[in-house]
């Protein structure tokens, strides 16, 4: 990203701010929910088990959600301090949860009998949450999906409905914030008509954002199941599992816990990125009590602490050390302490003359700095929180980062580092 002094282009000034509230967001509920959520085994499970096309489509006819499940995901979504959430409107299966004009493939002609699009936008907005619509590129249930390979006439058919799906999300549920495009296969940015697929959906939604799936750049990167800053500034969003062997709903075990997801959180701010946790909902639109105590946790421990996370800035992310993470806000270096070391802490990499450390919302610690480090010392042997224990270092300045070992160019000694 561009320095503030440096002269942008005017595509440029609008992708930032376009991206201004996702910058600062830090925290999202991604739902996965379909046809594949009544098997329970993996969203992919049409694929895996090889479904003939006829068979796996009687299951739009038995699928019967209960109404009011999007509130009760927007409610636990803001509860838990998620700004924003990301729905599938349509998987890779092909089924479209919007009343569609274009295919008789969804939620309002076949067992929903109701618009679930809608439902979630209403939801979110309920609830003072940005909205955004996920959308699969891939369709193993059109004819022509996987026949636009090799066959002219077949894509030209496959890409005017795609292009046509796309158009129905953004004109009928009023503004929409993000466009989470999802696996181009089998086309490539030229035969999908992706440049012209942007440029409908910035005239549809000029306040929108969309990420790099469709074989363009996006407004943002989307590492998957990893926490991979992008580089340059570029703004970015890892999207993660709450269960590790799926994305839809499965009874399956295979949890993470709410102190890895609490590490994904911490990790993903420390680089100035989001996180975009998932919860795959029961059949009936239910979620599962592992997913809703994740959230639950991480809601209670941001409402204390949230300040370390959201709205962090920086020249530069910190490097982060074996114990923690660092966030920088203003003149406080926040060090999220992942692995408590016991009564004795050291932190480095701030070159700035430190004036205070103390517990965030607790007592002052006592410290001495060194040229290298900032050793506290006093600390109970088991952390005080058990998520993570946040300390703040109050620096004279705005914090400057001192550069360590792995930083060292080149050309110079490691000597010059350590007095």
């Amino acid at each position: 990203m561009k320095n503030m002094t440096e002269k942008l282009t005017a595509a440029e000034r609008d992708q930032r701010r376009r991206l201004a509230w996702f910058r600062d967001a830090r925290f999202g509920m991604f739902v996965h929910w379909g046809l594949y959520s009544l098997l329970g085994r993996h969203e992919w499970v049409r694929e895996h088990e090889r479904w003939p096309r006829s068979e796996y489509a009687k299951l739009a006819s038995e699928w019967h959600p209960q109404k009011g499940s999007a509130r009760k995901w927007a409610k636990l979504a803001a509860e838990s301090g998620c700004r924003y959430m990301v729905m599938t409107t349509k998987h890779h299966e092909g089924f479209c949860l919007w009343d569609s004009a274009l295919t008789d493939f969804c939620a309002t002609k076949t067992g929903p009998g109701r618009d679930l699009v809608a439902e979630y936008v209403d939801a979110c907005r309920e609830y003072g949450l940005k909205v955004g619509l996920y959308y699969s590129l891939l369709d193993w249930h059109h004819p022509d999906g996987l026949r636009s390979l090799k066959h002219e006439a077949a894509r030209r058919c496959f890409v005017d409905y795609t292009h046509g799906l796309i158009r129905e999300l953004l004109t009928n549920y009023g503004k929409i914030d993000i466009l989470w495009y999802d696996i181009p296969y089998p086309l490539d940015a030229e035969e999908w008509e992706s440049e012209k697929m942007n440029r409908m959906v910035m005239k549809l939604q000029p306040d929108i954002i969309y990420n790099n799936r469709n074989r363009t750049e996006g407004d943002f990167g989307t590492p998957e199941q990893q926490i991979k800053p992008e580089t340059g500034g570029r703004m970015w969003e890892a999207c993660m599992t709450t269960q590790t062997l799926s994305w839809g709903y499965t009874p399956i075990d295979g949890w993470r816990t709410p102190r890895e997801c609490m590490d994904m959180l911490r990790s993903v701010a420390s680089g100035y990125g989001n996180l975009l946790l998932n919860i795959g909902p029961k059949p009936d639109g239910s979620i599962p009590a592992k997913a809703r105590n994740i959230f639950r946790q991480l809601g209670g421990w941001l409402e204390k602490y949230g300040a370390s996370i959201y709205d962090v800035t920086g020249p530069k992310p910190f490097r982060n050390n074996i114990v923690g993470y660092y966030t920088v806000s203003g003149n406080i270096v926040y060090m999220h302490v992942y692995r408590w070391p016991g009564s004795i802490l050291i932190a480095t990499m701030i070159a700035n003359k430190v004036k205070a450390v103390k517990f965030m919302k607790g007592r002052a610690i006592t410290f001495t700095q060194t040229p290298d480090q900032i050793v506290m010392t006093g600390l109970p042997e088991k952390a005080p929180e058990p998520l993570t224990t946040v300390i703040e270092i109050h620096t004279e300045g705005k914090p400057r980062y001192r550069p360590g070992f792995h930083d060292l160019p080149k050309h110079m000694a490691p000597e010059t580092l350590y007095a």
